[in-house]
């Protein structure tokens, strides 16, 4: 069996034996520790697999669309001691198993890429949702990697129909995809920044052979009238905008899971640099990437950025909780906008990147043993102003870290 960690153990060791370091002392000490940091994750994800495999089919639960008896993990509840499983519907069920296929792209161990495609295989089903706009990211987390990480054209169909089923949810007069809410809602059209995440699915069934360039449209698109409404003029982000379908302007702001509507909620941020960097790469519109830099500058530079690097679940809330699934995010957006920038810019990008994942990599972030239930980073806050999921581990956010030590391993 093929197996990574052992070569990159073996490099690092050859690099520590010879004193040739990169340009960036940092840098190169968190690389050097990418081998152990790897193979951690890798024991905590096959421990986790173990605990949630009986737990995959449950007791009947109505989600979104029908009903379901099969179950992902998300999360930990610590007040019993047990993993949060949540209905393969659950906006954030394509993260688990996409977390496996990072790790079989790290480590080559065929276990994670058995079980990554028996995760991934039970999402199918989010292919024809239509209330709600997560199941795209869904299947872009679980089925678009599987694509990606093993190069094959096998789950195109099946992405292409999720593109089909999520075309249902724009409206060509707005020029947007709607958030929340059904279909034929009059009354409100809500949008969030969590929407750019959907659009890199869009983009890669477009470039499929064959594929249908308004979905590249669409994308653009919201792209284009997200960034028009959804930010303030010094580059934070509003969480929910209200749209009129009358008049075609927006008629609420709404802080949504933010402090205020005046303030940046630290993931919104993080959720916008990742999307206008993707739609940067997939477009190659320079509107975009330096789109994507502006908003980089406003989260890196907050006064209220804490020095470690990991921000408060709102740049307008200090002193209080840290989101530690925000840095991951943001820490994989500004490793892949640094190397399209380049310069002392990007060097700055990388650089705050590289501190983020240090942090997150230290004991007072990356879990040791069963803790928490074998996810990998503690301290996340899903939903501080409805009081969820505040200071705990979060799926999502060992995705992106997962991903982000992946970027900076190239």
């Amino acid at each position: 069996m093929k197996n990574k960690i052992g070569t990159m153990i073996l490099a690092a060791a050859a690099v520590a034996a010879t004193g040739v370091f990169a340009k960036d002392d940092a840098e190169a000490a968190l690389k050097a520790r990418l081998p152990e940091i790897f193979a951690k994750a890798a024991d905590h994800y096959r421990a986790l697999d173990a605990a949630a495999t009986p737990l995959m089919k449950g007791k009947v639960a109505k989600m979104v669309e029908g009903k379901s008896d099969l179950y992902v993990p998300h999360g930990w509840k610590d007040n019993v001691g047990r993993l949060d499983m949540r209905s393969i519907f659950w906006w954030t069920s394509g993260n688990f198993p996409g977390s496996l296929w990072y790790l079989y792209k790290a480590t080559g161990d065929e276990f994670f890429k058995s079980r990554a495609l028996a995760w991934t295989s039970i999402l199918a089903p989010n292919a024809k949702v239509t209330t709600s706009h997560d199941f795209a990211y869904v299947m872009n987390c679980s089925f678009g990697n599987a694509k990606r990480i093993l190069g094959t054209d096998r789950y195109d169909a099946l992405l292409a129909e999720t593109a089909e089923t999520l075309a249902k949810r724009y409206d060509p007069r707005l020029g947007l995809i709607r958030s929340w809410g059904p279909i034929g809602d009059k009354k409100h059209f809500l949008v969030i920044p969590d929407n750019l995440m959907l659009l890199e699915l869009l983009e890669v069934v477009s470039k499929m052979p064959g594929g249908d360039k308004r979905f590249d449209e669409m994308a653009r698109s919201h792209a284009d009238m997200t960034m028009k409404h959804h930010f303030r003029a010094d580059g934070g982000a509003r969480h929910v905008v209200d749209y009129d379908q009358k008049t075609l302007r927006v008629q609420e702001i709404r802080r949504g899971q933010g402090a205020s509507c005046e303030t940046a909620w630290a993931r919104g941020q993080a959720w916008a640099m990742y999307g206008y960097t993707m739609m940067y790469r997939e477009t190659g519109d320079k509107r975009y990437l330096d789109f994507a830099c502006k908003l980089s500058d406003y989260a890196i530079g907050h006064p209220n950025m804490p020095s470690d690097g990991v921000p408060y679940w709102d740049f307008g809330a200090p002193g209080e909780e840290r989101d530690s699934s925000a840095a991951a995010v943001m820490a994989s957006a500004l490793l892949e906008l640094a190397g399209f920038v380049g310069g002392e810019k990007g060097a700055k990008y990388r650089a705050f990147a590289v501190k983020q994942l240090t942090t997150l990599s230290s004991p007072e972030y990356f879990s040791e043993g069963g803790e928490i239930g074998h996810f990998l980073l503690k301290h996340g806050v899903e939903h501080k102003p409805a009081g969820l999921k505040i200071d705990t581990p979060l799926d999502y956010g060992d995705y992106y870290y997962l991903e982000a030590l992946l970027r900076l391993s190239k």
